[in-house]
């Protein structure tokens, strides 16, 4: 890309450790030779926490709009009532309107094309909750705010990628929830990011089914049988690699993540805490089949630690670099579509390319 690449930060749950990992990250000057950070917050809000959390080394820019950017600063635009009071490690209804003004405009620049991604700080998804965010997550509000029909959380990091059927599905919904129909569709949808976002030009997907064991034969349940094994198949006939159903137990536990590109789990603790286990602080949740671009830390609020300086701050900063490398890779996928014969790259070389290798 010829010009910088801007990425938007919504602050997220002000009492919570949002600020403090996004002040950790953009502390680090390397973040500026990558993009342009652009925090959609309260300038007053990040002086409290730089101040509670002695980190003031980091100035920041005040301005209106993205447009006011400066290429060599941290730039913040001021979303919310000036006379918010910051209570740290509680959830209260002006945090919660607060993370939904930040959020709410950063998604009205994206849809203008005024920054080129986003990167979400943790909220509440209870204090969130209003007349106008009636919505379980980031992943669902932004599905809606781009209309589009599907979209996957997919969990990332340098180790392992796990996507998710039934994201912020209660358990007892499951069965009904998961069709074979939904299932092809989030394989499709994975199968896809996988190629444009991540370079990856034959991507291997490993399914796992619900039951434990797989449903063993059918003894333990019949969705393996029924409802996963024709998904697979019909994915197949269309020249998707995918295969399983795989017990997830197993799965995890003997390393065989470690041949696929990526995992589909059936649904959210089945995927995320053998993702969280085996990636520690690395992961990154990102949310695949949005025609933007949209990371966010694979943490929530964590209001016990709020204010004491013990974040760690290497999620959000994989979020921003994960986000530059995705803009980076649709751009390559994007010209090798358009001319598929006359370039020499190929997306096998994308899937190499990472931001954080401007560290070394």
């Amino acid at each position: 890309m010829s010009k910088r690449i801007k990425i938007g930060i919504s602050h997220g749950d002000v009492n919570g450790i949002s600020y403090e990992v996004i002040i950790k990250s953009l502390m680090d000057s390397r973040i500026l030779d990558l993009c342009v950070p652009i925090i959609y917050g309260s300038p007053k809000v990040a002086a409290y926490h730089k101040k509670a959390l002695e980190l003031e080394d980091l100035n920041m820019n005040s301005i209106r709009n993205a447009g006011e950017a400066s290429n060599k600063r941290v730039n913040i635009i001021n979303c919310i009532d000036e006379e918010i009071r910051v209570e740290l490690g509680k959830s209260t209804k002006q945090a919660g309107e607060s993370s939904y003004l930040a959020l709410k405009t950063a998604v009205e620049d994206l849809k203008e094309k005024n920054i080129d991604a986003l990167v979400t700080g943790p909220i509440n998804k209870q204090n969130i909750q209003s007349e106008d965010f009636k919505y379980s997550g980031h992943t669902e509000y932004l599905e809606e705010a781009f209309g589009v029909n599907e979209v996957i959380m997919l969990m990332v990091s340098d180790i392992l990628k796990v996507g998710v059927v039934a994201g912020h599905i209660p358990i007892a919904d499951l069965t009904s929830f998961i069709t074979t129909e939904k299932i092809i569709s989030k394989i499709t949808t994975l199968n896809h990011s996988l190629q444009k976002d991540f370079g990856i030009r034959k991507p291997k997907i490993a399914v796992l089914g619900l039951n434990p064991h797989a449903g063993d034969e059918g003894l333990l349940g019949s969705e393996e049988k029924e409802v996963i094994e024709p998904a697979i198949e019909k994915v197949k006939a269309s020249h998707i690699l995918a295969f399983g159903p795989y017990p997830a137990d197993g799965f995890f536990g003997s390393g065989k993540y470690t041949k696929f590109d990526a995992v589909l789990a059936m649904y959210h603790d089945q995927g995320l805490i053998p993702f969280k286990t085996i990636s520690g602080d690395n992961g990154v949740n990102y949310t695949a089949g949005l025609p933007i671009v949209r990371t966010s830390p694979a943490h929530g609020t964590a209001y016990e630690i709020a204010g004491k300086n013990e974040a760690s701050e290497e999620s959000f900063r994989n979020a921003i670099y994960l986000a530059c490398d995705i803009i980076k890779n649709r751009e390559l996928y994007k010209e090798i579509n358009a001319n598929p014969l006359g370039s020499n790259k190929s997306m096998e070389n994308a899937k190499d390319m990472d931001a954080r290798d401007l560290e070394e």
